[in-house]
C-alpha cells in the first residue's frame, strides 16, 4: 500500500447508528445477508408472525456501513444501495453512517475487499475461525485505512467501477461463447444422425443389440467371503466423459467380482438425475482395474459386430437419445429415472459400419475442438479472478 496517504482510524470515518423498529405481527419484513468477500449484499425471505417487542430487527437506509459481525473477518462488509433501502438488518448486520466530506463509502467498501483490509479485519474479529470469531464493535477505531483527498477517491472508485464492469462483461462473453460451443455440438451432432441415408438406414432396439446390467446395490447384508473393489458412481460418470477425481471402494462378494466387472468398451449411462442430464454416458476404457458400477448406473456392454461401442454411445447421447429419455422417463419436480425396459426399447440407428466410423471421428475432432475451447475458457476465467484483486492492490497503490 502507499505510503503518501494518511492513515486515518476508522472510528473517525464511522460513526454506529441503529434504527430500531417498532414490530408488527403480520407486517413482512424484507431482511438482507451479505456475501463474504465484499461480493454484495442478498435478499432473505421476507419474516413474519415477529412478536411485539422484537428488538432483532433494524431499518436500514441507502448509503449505511455494514460489517457483518460474525463473518467481517471474511470480507462481510457493505454499503446499503438504493435497492435496499427501507429494508432490515438483525443484530448481526450493525449499520455505520460514513463520515461523507472525508471519505467515499464505496471508497472504504473496496479497501476491505484487498488483502490488507480483510486482514485489519480478521485483528478485530477475537476467536477462532467460524461463528466463534466475532467483530469486537468497541475495537473498530484499531483500523488504519489509507485515505487520500475526497476528489482522489472518487476517482479510484470510478475507475474501480469502469473496470468491474469490463470484467463483468469479459464474464459474459465467456459464458455465452461456452453456450454457443455447446450448442454447435449439439446442432452438429443431430446433422450428422439426420442425414438424407438416414431414411435407408435400419434401426434396431438397444437391448436386441446389448446386454445391458444396472450395478452392485450399495449397504447389503453379505454372507460369505468379501472383498474390496472399486466403483463408479452417478458422479463420476458424466456426459461424454468420467470424471474420476475421486473413486471409491465397496465391499462385495468373491463369487461376485467377475459378475460386476466393467470391461473395455462397456457404454455407461446414468439412471436418473436433473432432467436435462438424464442418460448421460460414455465408454469405459477401463481406466481403473477391476472396477465395478453402482446400481444406479446402466453398463451396456454391446454384443452385435454390427455396431462400434463409440457409436452407440454417441448415438444415445445425441439430441435424439436425450430426447427419447426425457419423454420416456418418470419425472418429479426437477428429477427423473429410467428403468432398464425403457432403455431395451430405444431405437439405434444402424447404419453400414464404415459410415459408423465416419461419423464417431467427426464427433471425436468436433469434441476435441470444443474441448480445447472450454480449456481456453477455464484459463481465461482463472485470469480474470485474479485481476480484480490484482486491480484493488494497485488502485491502494495509487496506481490507477
Amino acid at each position: 500500500m502507499t505510503n503518501s496517504w494518511p492513515r486515518i482510524s476508522l472510528g473517525e470515518l464511522l460513526r454506529l447508528e441503529r434504527r430500531p423498529i417498532n414490530v408488527e405481527p403480520t407486517k413482512h419484513y424484507q431482511e438482507i445477508g451479505i456475501y463474504c468477500f465484499g461480493r454484495g449484499v442478498f435478499h432473505k425471505m421476507p419474516r413474519s408472525g415477529l412478536e411485539v417487542g422484537d428488538k432483532n430487527l433494524f431499518l436500514l437506509k441507502e448509503g449505511d456501513f455494514i460489517l457483518q459481525v460474525t463473518f467481517a473477518w471474511e470480507g462481510a462488509v457493505a454499503v446499503v444501495s438504493a435497492a435496499e433501502d427501507g429494508m432490515y438488518g438483525s443484530t448481526r448486520y450493525p449499520t455505520f453512517r460514513v463520515d461523507e466530506s472525508r471519505c467515499d463509502p464505496q471508497f472504504l467498501l473496496h479497501y476491505f475487499k484487498t488483502h490488507e483490509g480483510i486482514q485489519q479485519l480478521v485483528n478485530i474479529c477475537p476467536g477462532s475461525a467460524g461463528r466463534n470469531r466475532v467483530l469486537s464493535i468497541k475495537r473498530v477505531p484499531e483500523v488504519l485505512v489509507p485515505l487520500p483527498a475526497i476528489s482522489v477517491q472518487k476517482h479510484v472508485v470510478a475507475r474501480l467501477q469502469a473496470l468491474a464492469i469490463q470484467i463483468g462483461e469479459a464474464r459474459a462473453l465467456r459464458q455465452q461463447a461456452a453456450k454457443e460451443a455447446g450448442a454447435l455440438v449439439a446442432s452438429e451432432t443431430n446433422a450428422l444422425f439426420r442425414i438424407e441415408a438416414n431414411r435407408s438406414w435400419p434401426t434396431k432396439s438397444l437391448g436386441e443389440i446389448a446386454d445391458i446390467r444396472a450395478g452392485v446395490t450399495l449397504g447389503r447384508r453379505l454372507t460369505g467371503r468379501t472383498i474390496r473393489v472399486p466403483y463408479l458412481r452417478v458422479a463420476n460418470v458424466q456426459d461424454g466423459h468420467l470424471d474420476l477425481t475421486e473413486i471409491k471402494e465397496v465391499e462385495i462378494l468373491e463369487s461376485e467380482a467377475e459378475k460386476w466387472k466393467l470391461e473395455r468398451d462397456d457404454l455407461l449411462l446414468t439412471e436418473g438425475g436433473d432432467w436435462d442430464k438424464l442418460g448421460r454416458g460414455t465408454v469405459w476404457e477401463g481406466e481403473v482395474n477391476n472396477c465395478i458400477h453402482q446400481n444406479h448406473i446402466f453398463r451396456v456392454r454391446t454384443s452385435s459386430p454390427e455396431f462400434i461401442p463409440d457409436f452407440v454411445s454417441k448415438y444415445v447421447g445425441s439430441p435424439i437419445g436425450k430426447a427419447y429419455f426425457q419423454g420416456a422417463s418418470k419425472q418429479t419436480t426437477n428429477l427423473a429415472s429410467i428403468n432398464q425396459r425403457q432403455l431395451k426399447a430405444f431405437r439405434v440407428l444402424q447404419p453400414p459400419i464404415a459410415e459408423q466410423k465416419r461419423i464417431v471421428s467427426e464427433l471425436n475432432t468436433l469434441h476435441a475442438k470444443v474441448n480445447a475451447l472450454k480449456r481456453l475458457q477455464v484459463s481465461a476465467s482463472v485470469e480474470l479472478d485474479a485481476l480484480l484483486p490484482a486491480i484493488l492492490d494497485r488502485a491502494f497503490k495509487g496506481d490507477i
